[in-house]
Parts: structure tokens; C-alpha cells; sequence
């Protein structure tokens, strides 16, 4: 089993415990140290490793923390199979939600580990050279890269990335300069990183970069910033991925796989293009099954995540950016526009109860009419939160005026209706 973590402090805590648990459990627990999420399936690949998990909270601050885990193909385990594995920790106790009852988990937990019967205790080892590893996997798909004399600056979020990220544009010839790349345990995406990508822009301008990428604390989403410190997201990014990939002929399907929340002008982008556009629930999990099924190779989300099942088997910032450079092939991305965004407005509105945004018919009636006045200029998307107590109202429309009025319209009946 390969562990592998970011920056947090409670990372080295966290792993020494999962560590602890293969072993006991008879496996062999491979420590791959700091390394961004995506190095976990490509590792897996190279070495055969029978899972990996990721010690990581993704772009949350530094507080959190949480598990990820890849099965031996590559791809994270299913929704089904992470509930399993809930279920049987709430039935031995470990997941006992009251305090009584968590006290008495222990034993419980002893009695099942008791009952088990593992035939030998497994070791716990570092897994040397895991970085080299990866960067390996990256110089060898960028091999025809040439960034020689390219300024660039990366944000690395105080996180799994400070290191590998710059090594790799400097051996593909980048001038690199880099920001939050010193990690303390608890600055990690504080005020940096693609959740935070004002400071990038400000310095890509003063220092006068010719461009600059952004990425969370586990390094498997990247937004990018153009010389004029103009930041350019996911969509945009995937609309310049999509041509290159298609125009060199590797655009599995002569398609790409997109959320709901993928803008407007993309979808347009690409019906001009002639490429297929599948659209899923938010998420990259989402996507990623998608893509499987339909047996593409690109997809992404607003947010950053770009897979390219070409090279990773999930979300991969540092590759995302380098594709993002090979696409560009030397232009400046301040003057390539693969795709006409248009000006968006999202409002989440708190709600007594998400479930009646389905049930009111003045809601829908009113949906309705928006989406036949934008139809064929932009798009309409109100729908309840997946976690929380909100409905989100989003606009797109050619101009800001007319996508803040008949947001301003909808939000108003779904706080009369709902809130």
C-alpha cells in the first residue's frame, strides 16, 4: 500500500497511524513522503502497488485533513465501495457518532482485529526516489516541451507541489520564479494557491512574467494567470486542451466531458468546433466516470481539475499546466482565446428546505421563461446544493447587465418561495 501527503501537520501523524494499521494487518506499508495526489496512480502503475491513499484536504486550510484512496488500476474506489468501507467502520465503532457509545469502540474494535488472523505482521518502509518517479513520468510525456527561455511563476500553496512543480519547468528549460513554496504545516492554501490567485496575478504583472499557474494543496487542479494578470479557468483551459488535443490528433472520441457549471461559451466553442460535449453533476469524480463510459480521454471542470486519461487516471495540475503550454506552442495566452466566456452571475440563496425547489411550479414556470429568453445566447441553472441548506441561481448571458437582472429576478422568487 503506497501513502503518499501534503503538507499539513497533522500529514506525519495521520500516516504513521495508516501505516500502523497495514502493517498490522499484514500488508506492507510503502511511504511515498510529500507528493501531490495525482503521483498516486502513476506510481501505482510503475510499481504495481495494490492501493494507494492520499493523506490530503485537497484546497480546505490547513485544520482538515482527509483520505483518498486508488485502487490497483488507477482510479479512486467507487462510491459504493467507500460507503462499504464506512459501514463496516460504524459497525466494529469506530465511526460511533456519541460519546458513550465511543468509548465502548474499543474493545469492539480489538474483538475484530483479534478475530482476524493475519498470518504475519507487514513492514513499513520509505518509498525512495517517489518524486523522481513522478517528475520521470512528466518529462517523458513533455519530452518535445521546450520552455526554454519562457518566464514563468508558479503558485504552489504551501502544499504537495513546491517542490516537483518547479523542478519540472526548469528541466523542460522555464525561467521559473515561485511563490508559497515553504510549507510550515499550517499555511498551506492560506492566501495562496488557485483559491486565492490574486497575489499570483499581482506578481506575474509587476515581475513581469509572461505567465503564471496556480495550484491547490494536493496539486490536482491549476487555474492560470496571462501576462496582463488576467486569471483564465478551467473552462478557458479546457477549451485550449480540447483543439490542441483535437487538432493533433489525440482527442479520444472527438469529444470532452464537462460539468454543469461549465460556461456557456465553452459549449458554444465547441459546437463551432464540431466537437461532442457530455455534461455530468459537479464533480471530477463525475466527469471521470463519464469518460470511462464513453471511452474518451479529456475532461474537467471550472474549478481546475483537467483529466487527460492520457497521461493520469485523475485530476494532474503540474500536467494540466504543461499541457497548457504545449497547447499554446510558444503563443501568449493573453492572445489565445479558444472559447468567448460570458459574464456569469451565481447567487446561493439559503433555503428552509432544498426539496421544494421541485415541488414549486411558479419556480419552474419561471425557470422556463429565463431559459427561453436566453435560449441560444446563454443559460439558465438553478438547482439545491448537494451539502448544505442553499439553492444556487446561476446566469450566463452575453452582457453582465442582463445576466445581473434576470439572476436578481430568480433569486428574488427563490427567497419569496423557499427561504
Amino acid at each position: 500500500v503506497l501513502i503518499v501527503r501534503d503538507t499539513r501537520e497533522s500529514g506525519e501523524m495521520l500516516q504513521a497511524a495508516l501505516a500502523a494499521g497495514v502493517s498490522a494487518a499484514g500488508g506492507d506499508a510503502l511511504l511515498g513522503g510529500v507528493l501531490p495526489t495525482p503521483a498516486a496512480p502513476l506510481l501505482i502503475g510503475r510499481y504495481g502497488f495494490d492501493l494507494a491513499a492520499v493523506l490530503s484536504a485537497s484546497h480546505n486550510p490547513y485544520q482538515d485533513n482527509g483520505i483518498k484512496f486508488f485502487a490497483g488500476d488507477g482510479y479512486k474506489l467507487s462510491d459504493a465501495t467507500e460507503l462499504a468501507i464506512e459501514a463496516e467502520l460504524e459497525r466494529v465503532g469506530v465511526l460511533a457518532p456519541v460519546d458513550g457509545e465511543r468509548q465502548q469502540a474499543a474493545p469492539r474494535v480489538q474483538r475484530a482485529a483479534a478475530a482476524g488472523e493475519a498470518k504475519a505482521i507487514g513492514h513499513v518502509r520509505e518509498l525512495r526516489g517517489a518524486p523522481e518517479d513522478y517528475l520521470r513520468e512528466l518529462h517523458v510525456r513533455f519530452a518535445e516541451l521546450d520552455l526554454s527561455g519562457i518566464r514563468v511563476l508558479l503558485d504552489c500553496a504551501n502544499g504537495a507541489t513546491y517542490q516537483v512543480a518547479p523542478e519540472i519547468f526548469r528541466r523542460l528549460g522555464a525561467e521559473v520564479a515561485v511563490l508559497a513554496d515553504a510549507p510550515d504545516g499550517r499555511n498551506i492554501n492560506a492566501g495562496c494557491g488557485s483559491t486565492h490567485i490574486e497575489a499570483l496575478a499581482e506578481r506575474v504583472v509587476a515581475e513581469g512574467h509572461a505567465i503564471g499557474f496556480a495550484f491547490d494543496g494536493d496539486g490536482d487542479r491549476m487555474l492560470a494567470v496571462d501576462r496582463n494578470g488576467v486569471s483564465v479557468d478551467g473552462d478557458e483551459l479546457m477549451a485550449l486542451a480540447t483543439l490542441h488535443l483535437r487538432d493533433s490528433g489525440r482527442l479520444s472520441g472527438n469529444g470532452v466531458a464537462v460539468t454543469v457549471m461549465t460556461n456557456y461559451g465553452f459549449h458554444a466553442a465547441m459546437e463551432r468546433e464540431g466537437v461532442q460535449v457530455a455534461i455530468t453533476q459537479v464533480g471530477d469524480r463525475y466527469v471521470l466516470e463519464e469518460l470511462r463510459a464513453r471511452g474518451w480521454s479529456l475532461g474537467g471542470e471550472q474549478s481546475g481539475h483537467i483529466i487527460d486519461m492520457g497521461f493520469n487516471r485523475t485530476g494532474d495540475g503540474i500536467a494540466s499546466a504543461l499541457l497548457t503550454m504545449e497547447a499554446l506552442s510558444g503563443a501568449d495566452l493573453s492572445e489565445r482565446h479558444a472559447m468567448h466566456k460570458l459574464p456569469q452571475r451565481l447567487v446561493n440563496v439559503r433555503v428552509r428546505d432544498r426539496g421544494g425547489l421541485e415541488r414549486s411550479q411558479e419556480l419552474a414556470a419561471a425557470i422556463g421563461a429565463a431559459e427561453q429568453e436566453l435560449a441560444g445566447r446563454g443559460r439558465v441553472l438553478v438547482r439545491p446544493s448537494g451539502t448544505e441548506p442553499l439553492v444556487r441561481v446561476m446566469v450566463e448571458a452575453p452582457t453582465e447587465q442582463e445576466a445581473q437582472e434576470l439572476c436578481g429576478r430568480l433569486v428574488a422568487l427563490v427567497e419569496r418561495e423557499l427561504a
